[in-house]
């Protein structure tokens, strides 16, 4: 009885010899496309390097009830005679190698950007004898002409366009690898006429055939063979479960190969964990090759760290690494040693997002980046990993990746450094982290940020949220539980049909400075409303005073004065900087702006409107989030600097702090009538705007616990009204209490809120229980 089937291992030159002749084709079923660019480079490096490709699926052809219609691979030209195997699955796989190693034609594939190029392949004969170097990136494609250009084809970078160029380049041409007789041509021409010594050329052509060469020559592929007695509903059915149903050969799929020869079942083991990640809604999308990834740091950097303890020096050090060859030789012993740490890195991970309202993994800026921080957490003691120092080093190396947007490219070896250079930096080190210096933002991209599909966007959404975002319609910060209750989502604050309307542009109103995140009640009411009305529905149905919702505003940098004008420009102008400086507090470094920061589309700013604006504000009075101060250090009474003076801006400013923010305006009285902040300039070291702002942020930094509170909580900005400026300080609820002390006075740490219309001292019990209220949510 025949069999059904039966298994083998064949060389690739055969595989490739049989589908020139024409013994070797396609079923008229299969489309033989070619893989993109970056495929065919991964594949010839895994054959280089001897590494599975996977097996391939044949039919023996004869059967007079299975008639398919046979055609060759594509690029085989000149063979119409009938086939003695059908090749059912892994066609991709040797069409592209047929074209790249067999045919002498250029390759039809697509580069990154998915157009449409020819290619020839080569292999930089230096690079792939270098064991620093991954085998992938020494080889590429050349265009159809074998000339890379640059400047737009101004400028030959590399000529391959003949053999005499090849040699003096050391570039040797795949599609010749496997033809002997050119490849023996090829060779004596490169011992004789390759750039450097005879000698030097021998030993250098000895390791790259011996290493590069022999892997192809002897390359072998595993063939599972149908019988021709397979009826053809079996066929059909095997390979439509072998290419919509099967299992590719992945890195773990290989690994569970390899571990399995010792009686250790990776697949299971790995559903145990996977049933644990599953428990948490963030980690349950985390793949197989994620954790081997992470596994796979520790286990590289451990070995990395050992050697240089040992040997006092970090010469021939093994390296930090994750690659896929580094994933495929992760011994046994290793993955058992740290996968449970890698289990604990993830879960810090996780409870490290939750603190920077990254609450579900779609909200996560860059998803490779959990690979890294998962490894970072898993080393770190636990005191050391939960301490405010480390916390905070931590937060500002994941948010300069985001906004640095560095993870979007060369991410393996970005995760390599990563764990290299900050688990020291986390222990105290001077040497700040290669992505944190690296990493830079532009002002003008927070103008281009406008859908998920850019990590930056999410990035912003998420710290529009953290250390401060409070629920809009509860007054609830916006935590784990909060985000799903209230069905948290990102919303245009200026309704886009209402802008539109009034004729502003799409690509602004879309931007992320138009965009916070609200509750699903909220969204409803907004509508396409303005929003002075949407702002009164919202007072309405949830009973609330103005100033109460004037506090969620200011808590995600919304100018609440802006908004209830309906000025879209002045509101879009203010919360430009306001997000900017966010960023630069969340990076550790300021944001790259123009010479005259002026790349906000509104940066000339309407001087009547603003006037109009601050005399509106003015009108309504003295109130619970709103306050006038005359100047800012001068007694108008004596001429002189006065500290009480000075006192009563800080108490004014950490009463705001510690109730639900408001404004502060320097240069009005008592009465509203305009006094001007030019009265201090004259006892001002600069004597100007500058030295007022100076003198301002010095004073803050000298009386106020500034660890509770950033930048972002203050917001200063300056008018021209009648003539006279005025200071406007719009202070943002802290999410922390906040005391102040006096410069001069007793070292005592004094609490103030605003009640009313008026800045007041609390202490003792009623202190106690005024924090109980005010922060236990935070």
């Amino acid at each position: 009885m025949e069999k059904k089937f039966k298994s083998d291992e064949i060389p690739l030159s055969e595989l490739l010899q049989d589908a020139a002749s024409g013994d070797l084709q396609l079923p008229d079923f299969q489309r033989g496309w070619v893989w993109d660019d970056n495929h065919i480079r991964g594949l010839l490096a895994s054959i280089s390097l001897s590494y599975p490709i996977g097996a391939l699926m044949t039919l023996r052809t004869g059967n007079p009830d299975v008639r398919f219609a046979p055609r060759p691979l594509e690029g085989v030209t000149g063979h119409h005679i009938e086939p003695d195997l059908l090749l059912l699955d892994g066609q991709q796989r040797m069409t592209s190698l047929f074209l790249a190693l067999k045919s002498k034609d250029p390759v039809p594939t697509r580069d990154s950007q998915k157009n449409k190029v020819s290619r020839h392949y080569y292999i930089d004969i230096n690079k792939s004898i270098d064991p620093d170097i991954e085998r992938e990136d020494a080889i590429f494609g050349v265009p159809e002409d074998r000339i890379i250009r640059t400047d737009f084809g101004k400028t030959i970078k590399l000529d391959l366009s003949n053999q005499s160029e090849e040699i003096t380049n050391s570039m040797f041409p795949l599609d010749i690898v496997l033809d002997l007789g050119e490849l023996m041509d090829w060779h004596m021409a490169f011992i004789h006429n390759g750039t450097g010594t005879l000698e030097d050329l021998q030993a250098k052509w000895k390791q790259f055939h011996s290493e590069i060469i022999q892997s192809f020559l002897t390359y072998q592929i595993p063939v599972i063979e149908l019988a021709k007695s397979t009826k053809k509903e079996a066929v059909c059915q095997v390979f439509e479960k072998v290419n919509t149903g099967g299992v590719t050969l992945t890195v773990f799929e290989l690994l569970t190969a390899t571990y399995a020869v010792d009686d250790f079942n990776l697949r299971q083991d790995w559903n145990r964990r996977s049933q644990e990640f599953g428990q948490q809604k963030f980690l349950s999308e985390i793949g197989q090759t994620d954790f081997l990834q992470i596994v796979t740091l520790l286990s590289t950097y451990d070995r990395r760290r050992k050697h240089i303890a040992e040997k006092s020096t970090k010469e021939k050090a093994p390296v930090v690494s994750c690659k896929r060859r580094d994933v495929l030789r992760l011994p046994l012993a290793d993955y058992k040693k740290w996968a449970d740490e890698a289990m604990k890195g993830l879960e810090r991970a996780v409870a490290f997002l939750r603190g920077e309202c990254l609450f579900q993994r779609k909200d996560l800026p860059y998803a490779s980046q959990l690979i890294p921080l998962s490894a970072i957490l898993a080393v770190q003691e636990d005191e050391k990993a939960d301490a405010f120092v480390t916390r905070e080093r931590l937060r500002q190396w994941f948010w300069c990746g985001v906004f640095g947007e560095l993870y979007s490219s060369m991410t393996e070896t970005r995760f390599a450094n990563d764990i290299q250079d900050c688990i020291p930096w986390l222990d105290g080190g001077d040497d700040q982290p290669r992505t944190v210096v690296e990493a830079q933002f532009q002002a003008e991209r927070l103008l281009t940020l406008r859908t998920r599909n850019s990590a930056a966007y999410k990035g912003m959404y998420a710290l529009q949220m953290n250390r401060g975002g409070r629920v809009f319609h509860t007054n609830l910060p916006i935590d784990d539980d909060g985000y799903f209750d209230y069905g948290i989502d990102i919303c245009h604050i200026f309704p886009k049909t209402w802008c539109l309307s009034r004729g502003f542009q799409s690509r602004l109103v879309d931007c992320i400075v138009n965009k916070a995140a609200m509750s699903s009640q909220v969204r409803r009411l907004i509508g396409g409303s303005a929003p002075s009305v949407y702002l009164r529905k919202i007072e309405e149905q949830e009973g609330m005073q103005g100033r109460d919702l004037d506090g969620m505003l200011r808590s995600h940098d919304i100018d609440p004065v802006a908004l209830r004008h309906d000025k879209f420009e002045l509101f879009f102008n203010q919360r430009f900087e306001r997000l900017l400086r966010r960023i630069g507090e969340a990076m550790g470094k300021p944001v790259n702006r123009r010479s005259g920061r002026d790349e906000s589309p509104f940066f000339h700013r309407d001087e009547s409107q603003e006037h109009d604006i601050i005399q509106g504000i003015i009108q309504r009075g003295e109130s619970q989030d709103l306050e006038f101060k005359s100047t800012g250090l001068k007694n108008l009474y004596t001429g002189k600097k006065d500290p009480r003076i000075e006192w009563a801006v800080v108490k004014s400013v950490c009463g705001f702090l510690n109730a639900a923010g408001g404004i502060l305006l320097v240069g009005v009285d008592d009465s509203g009538n305009i006094v001007g902040i030019d009265q201090d300039f004259p006892l001002l070291k600069a004597k100007n705007l500058d030295g007022w702002q100076l003198w301002f942020t010095d004073l803050i930094k000298n009386t106020l616990d500034v660890k509770h509170i950033s930048v972002t909580n203050l917001h200063l900005d300056f008018f021209r009204v009648s003539g006279k400026t005025v200071a406007r300080i719009d202070v943002n609820p802290s999410t922390k209490p906040v005391f102040a002390k006096k410069p001069k006075g007793p070292d005592e740490h004094l609490f103030y809120i605003r009640m009313h219309a008026s800045t007041r001292k609390k202490e003792g019990p009623e202190l106690l229980e005024y924090l109980r209220e005010r922060f236990s949510d935070s």
